[in-house]
């Protein structure tokens, strides 16, 4: 299952804004990007203005990063997209959200998607009531996710499941059987993250 295993922090220097890929840190005065804006390298202090091209790439590069997927697995994702009927980049961004993975973030078990990730890499978590440590599986709607019986007497996820206040509202959330369930599919409005995807797709229709 391939996967970035770099700095994080790198990641959100070459963005130029906050990804959110370490959880709490992000917040605090340690986040790197908070320290230092320049982009990473030699270079990095020498901003350029970019080009069209260059703005449809930066956008494409943020969002892969933003779900922590590599070219392939987002060009996969994107070509399903534009399969769906209604709008391409609404249907992509629907489908990112369902990411098993992303499911587990939304609901609060993970404070950050890297970390849901690992989680569900190890196997902490069932779905519909089956063992389940794919972080790319697509959720549908009525899918039960359940933290393992093994796992409910962590103190971490207790802690992550109280602090989880935000459930978007196509999850539904029981913060005392530390069980989630999609009950709708996620349209655009329920999306909070700053893309422009309409960037992603002129980039791709090249």
């Amino acid at each position: 299952m391939a996967r970035y295993t770099g700095p994080s922090c790198r990641l959100c220097r070459r963005e130029g804004e906050k990804l959110f890929l370490k959880g709490d840190r992000c917040y605090s005065d340690k986040c790197a990007l908070s320290r230092r804006e320049s982009a990473p390298g030699q270079h990095g202090a020498r901003r350029t203005k970019l080009s069209g091209y260059g703005i449809q790439l930066r956008e494409k590069q943020k969002v892969k990063r933003f779900y922590g997927l590599l070219e392939k697995q987002f060009r996969d994702t994107y070509d399903k997209a534009e399969k769906m009927s209604g709008i391409t980049g609404e249907n992509l961004l629907s489908l990112l959200e369902r990411r098993f993975d992303n499911v587990v973030y939304r609901l609060g078990y993970g404070s950050s998607r890297k970390e849901a990730r690992q989680l569900v890499t190890h196997g902490h978590f069932s779905l519909n009531g089956k063992k389940a440590n794919i972080p790319s599986i697509l959720l549908g709607v009525g899918d039960v996710i359940t933290l393992n019986e093994k796992s409910t007497s962590s103190a971490k996820f207790k802690e992550l499941a109280e602090k989880a206040t935000t459930t978007p509202k196509w999850l539904e959330s029981n913060a005392d059987k530390l069980e989630g369930k999609l009950i709708a599919l996620p349209v655009r409005e329920d999306i909070d993250l700053p893309i422009e995807e309409h960037l992603i797709i002129e980039l791709y229709s090249k």
